[in-house]
């Protein structure tokens, strides 16, 4: 059993007039039968929301919701079979269209609890990849495992809003590293990854094109300390070390650009990070 209220808080950010308009401009309910375009929509929230893994969870889902579906502008639940047959027949246009509206609308709302990010004199750009399982019996050709399917989605997210910018969907056995070059960072912005885009050509060609980047240090990663801003402030701020350093080895002939930042400090009150 599923409760409606959250689901139907998260529907209320939807402007329907907006959404009649839209409808109206695609004429996606033009010979529509009992399932128009805002159930239609409602069910591939759901569908998203409630991690459905089919067609029929979705039905019998929206059909075992403990709240009333009108509520939800929602008639009666579709079928298994009416929402493949509208998922097939209708076009995605209209959503693609609902989603930048609303996107833009949402923006332009509640300013003010941005006013902090200002203080950011550069842009920040968050980059990650994320693990979608797919059904290695129907996806064949998405094999991540012995018996797993699955790719990888690619994004970069805008701090400012936490939006994305870029995104790409690959193989799921494809290394993070082998897409880091794959978007183009502004001059003076900050690039903020995880280790495993730390490929020290990539990290160099960043340097190259005046961008920082701020991620953690390989475990086996070998410098030399040219100096140290070791100081008890910096220790009641939970700073371990603060340290200017220099690749040695392999990684020197591959980075070739400034000398690097490596700052330690308390992940957890027993374990340090840098």
């Amino acid at each position: 059993m599923i409760n409606l209220n959250v689901f139907s808080q998260i529907l209320s950010l939807i402007d329907r007039e907006l959404f009649k308009d839209l409808v109206s401009k695609h004429k996606s309910d033009k010979h529509q039968k009992g399932i128009n375009s805002w159930t239609h929509l409602v069910s591939m929230l759901f569908c998203h929301f409630s991690s459905a893994d089919s067609v029929r969870d979705i039905s019998n889902g929206l059909r075992s919701t403990t709240g009333n579906l009108n509520h939800l502008g929602v008639v009666r639940a579709p079928s298994k079979s009416n929402i493949s047959y509208i998922n097939t027949h209708r076009t995605h246009e209209l959503f693609k269209d609902l989603y930048y509206s609303v996107l833009d609308r949402l923006w332009q709302k509640d300013t003010h609890f941005r006013k902090d990010l200002g203080q950011l004199k550069r842009k920040v750009y968050l980059m990650d990849a994320s693990i979608i399982p797919l059904c290695l019996s129907v996806f064949d050709w998405a094999k991540f495992r012995s018996t797993k399917g699955a790719v990888k989605l690619h994004t970069v997210l805008d701090y400012d809003g936490c939006l994305p910018v870029f995104m790409q969907i690959t193989d799921g056995k494809v290394h993070e590293s082998q897409r880091a070059g794959s978007y183009s960072f502004s001059k003076g912005s900050v690039v903020v990854v995880d280790r495993g885009y730390v490929d020290y050509s990539w990290l160099g060609d960043l340097d190259s094109r005046g961008c920082y980047f701020v991620t953690r240090s390989k475990v086996n990663m070998k410098y030399k300390v040219i100096k140290s801003y070791q100081s008890e402030a910096l220790m009641e701020k939970g700073i371990l070390k603060d340290e200017l350093i220099e690749l040695s080895g392999a990684a020197c002939n591959k980075y070739n650009g400034k000398p690097l930042r490596l700052v330690w400090i308390y992940w957890s009150i027993l374990t340090p990070q840098n």
